[in-house]
């Protein structure tokens, strides 16, 4: 081959890889919202159907039980059967679960519909468009996961505001049934361009030292102590996290946020439009800073940030300027997870298994809303108070962010070392 022709496959190359980014933002940017508006919906669910808070957060548990859990198995799926196929059946799941759920008439329904079909939508959609922008992009992984994932985290940001407003103006039912089929729609369409990257296209940047020569099967990974020191740190971080994603419009309304303005506005959904910003907008910044600076020393700086936010969250709750301050900042401090974590996983084992071995780390994030959801909802009933609720969030925090920096960094360094030697 010519140097011309060469370069213009590079930069055919190079412009696919950006298409793929940015279908693939907009197929996370459909899903976005069950996991993310749901806090909008506790209140009205349990109106509806004369239920109790712990029984409603269940199903938000669960519904991340199911994202998860069947990830390892849904990312076998996609690497047999091509991402396209694939993430088009779980955007359209995704929106027919909400579609569903505007008809149903009891807390098994909603289980059902919300929780079945959404997590499962969801959780194919997810693992399939992490699992192409780790293999498109080898050299910036922790960018490209970053941007696909800010697609999850911020895409509720087009959502929370319209939701509010059609809660207030037409009710539940009919907020869920024209939500989810714009979800279905936009999503199905998005999914059809995806494709998965040529063996010769993922593997032709320049990969850095710092990570792995060997491409581990899921099997191979699982024996690894090292993989489940990443599981262990996940499964903390998602649980602080989900425990505000979950929890926030009740905590917010013992704190007395939810009746008053702040600029002009509801403080309640004025704060969740900015958290559903900044935890967007942590997943590409931290993941490029991490490109550059490494994995574990971004995770020391993000995962203490959150844990001291949380705090003067707490110390502030009284204050609806600083609530709504503050929370943009815990959630700035948590959303990385989703960038940081797969492509630490893609660096340390490989890129050729990464859809299906993601998976496995994935399903941290199904037990880490198990402790943030009904567990910690348990936990605030049986004291009448969050202040141990946020303690113990604060507390994984810190931890998770010494971990990072005294433990994994020092032990993956020596993991990789030690594949280099035995090639």
């Amino acid at each position: 081959m010519t140097n011309t022709a060469l370069s213009d496959a590079v930069v055919v190359s190079q412009k696919k890889k950006w298409g793929q980014l940015a279908l693939g933002l907009l197929c996370m940017i459909s899903i976005s919202s069950p996991q993310y508006v749901w806090a909008l919906f506790t209140r009205p669910l349990m109106e509806k159907l004369n239920a109790p808070l712990a029984e409603i957060q269940i199903t938000f548990s669960i519904l991340i039980i199911l994202q998860t859990f069947f990830s390892p198995i849904q990312g076998k799926l996609i690497d047999r059967f091509g991402p396209r196929k694939l993430i088009a059946v779980g955007t359209v799941l995704t929106g027919l679960s909400w579609m569903l759920v505007a008809r149903m008439e009891s807390l098994m329904e909603l289980y059902l519909y919300y929780v079945v079909l959404g997590g499962l939508g969801t959780g194919i959609v997810y693992i399939g468009v992490v699992g192409l922008m780790v293999r498109w992009f080898p050299e910036k992984r922790g960018f490209a996961t970053g941007m696909v994932a800010a697609g999850y985290g911020m895409g509720a940001v087009l959502t929370t505001f319209p939701i509010t407003s059609s809660l207030a103006a037409k009710g539940l039912e009919n907020t869920l049934w024209q939500f989810g089929l714009i979800m279905a729609v936009v999503g199905f369409i998005a999914s059809q361009g995806l494709r998965a990257p040529q063996a010769s296209t993922a593997q032709s940047a320049d990969v850095p030292h710092n990570v792995s020569s060997k491409n581990f099967t899921s099997r191979e990974m699982l024996r690894q102590p090292l993989f489940w020191l990443m599981f262990v740190m996940m499964t903390m971080m998602s649980t602080s996290g989900l425990m505000v994603t979950s929890q926030m419009a009740i905590f917010a309304g013992d704190f007395g946020i939810t009746s008053v303005t702040v600029l002009g506005m509801a403080a309640l959904p004025l704060a969740m439009t900015i958290d559903r910003f900044m935890n967007g907008l942590t997943r590409p910044v931290c993941g490029y800073i991490s490109d550059r600076i490494g994995r574990e020393k971004m995770m020391f700086i993000a995962f203490g940030l959150e844990g001291c936010a949380m705090t003067l969250w707490l110390l502030c709750k009284d204050d609806p300027l600083l609530f709504v301050l503050l929370s943009g900042l815990v959630f700035f401090g948590w959303g990385e997870i989703f960038s940081l974590f797969p492509a630490t996983l893609t660096d340390t084992f490989g890129t050729r298994f990464a859809t299906a071995n993601y998976g496995w780390l994935y399903i941290s994030q199904g037990i880490g809303s198990i402790f943030g959801g009904p567990l910690a909802a348990l936990l605030y009933q049986h004291t009448s108070s969050w202040g141990l609720v946020f303690a113990c969030a604060i507390t994984l925090d810190i931890v998770c962010a010494l971990l990072a920096l005294l433990v994994l960094k020092p032990w993956r360094s020596r993991f990789i070392q030690q594949l280099k030697v035995n090639i």
